[in-house]
């Protein structure tokens, strides 16, 4: 079966693209690990999208679920390996060892959670090392925990988990955060948050403890303690905390399409403004994964609907 329109990704920009392309009654196939993207991982209030004065992360997860249905999509969960475009026709290959084809493509992907790459992180991920303190936050309730990472998605995250937790140390690398006015005066309003400047994370330690010892441990939570350096004195500090939230920034989804798209040094796709297209006819890109010096919502929202409307015109003329 050959596809119209192949979309990766169920973020805002995949699921704006799909609602569109739906529109133009389009054959499509949607691949994605998740629908919602980082909107289901990351997003705790949303209070700058039109149409909501405020809205979680999961309720704009369930209308994007419900729309898809209004328009007969569905999203098969699926990653997605490589693309090819051997002939007129993309060839999209996935984990599970399916090949599918389709005349043109809209590349969604989104980014992943950058790493601290440090002693303890990837031995704790889950156990008490977190990239998403909207999933995980309440199980931290009543605890002291660390966000590392001083910009809008870390005053975020420790503004979120102030509601759970006695204690929210935010550790930033420079000198000063990157956080919007507006996040740092609603931090500076939490007492149970306190900021660390030029704080370089070293390690995270801890221990595994029997799961008679520590109620905790029965959801995996087993830091006991974040270690930084002050840059300023170059004396190694602890914190004592039993969870870790790493908020330094993400990492483009795109090796999958690094043959088929021109990519920055940052991995993020580059394409033409005009239209969403990248190096490759019909191949188009859409929303984190591309060159942008904004991440949000809205403007992934955006791309996603203007990507979709340049592959329909791309599909017409092929037909």
């Amino acid at each position: 079966m050959i596809y119209d329109l192949i979309i990766i990704g169920a973020g805002p920009a995949g699921i704006s693209a799909a609602i569109y392309a739906a529109r133009q009654k389009l054959n499509i196939l949607m691949l994605s690990k998740d629908i919602g993207g980082q909107v289901a991982k990351k997003a705790v209030d949303i209070e700058n999208y039109p149409g909501f004065d405020k809205i979680s992360g999961l309720e704009l997860v369930n209308l994007y679920k419900k729309q898809l249905e209004a328009n007969d999509l569905e999203v098969t969960l699926d990653e997605v390996l490589s693309i090819e475009k051997p002939d007129k026709y993309f060839l999209v290959k996935t984990t599970s060892g399916k090949t599918y084809e389709s005349i043109s493509v809209v590349v969604t992907s989104g980014a992943e959670s950058r790493l601290l790459n440090v002693p303890g992180e990837e031995e704790f991920s889950g156990k008490g090392v977190s990239y998403c303190s909207l999933c995980d936050g309440p199980v931290f309730k009543n605890k002291i925990v660390a966000v590392v990472g001083g910009g809008n998605n870390g005053f975020e995250s420790a503004l979120f988990l102030s509601n759970y937790v006695p204690k929210v140390y935010v550790l930033e690398y420079g000198a000063t955060v990157n956080a919007d006015k507006e996040n740092q005066e609603l931090v500076a309003k939490h007492k149970n948050i306190e900021i660390i400047t030029n704080a370089k994370v070293v390690r995270i330690e801890g221990k595994a403890k029997p799961r008679t010892e520590a109620t905790a441990s029965s959801t995996g939570v087993f830091v006991e303690s974040i270690i930084y350096e002050d840059l300023t004195t170059g004396e190694e500090k602890t914190l004592e905390v039993k969870g870790v939230f790493v908020e330094i920034g993400y990492l483009p989804s795109t090796s999958f399409v690094k043959d088929m798209a021109q990519l920055n040094d940052k991995q993020e796709i580059m394409f033409d403004h005009k239209n969403l297209e990248t190096k490759t006819p019909g191949l188009f890109s859409a929303g984190d994964c591309n060159v942008s010096k904004y991440k949000q919502i809205v403007m992934a929202s955006g791309e996603g609907a203007k990507a979709a409307l340049s592959a329909y015109e791309y599909i017409k003329k092929q037909l």
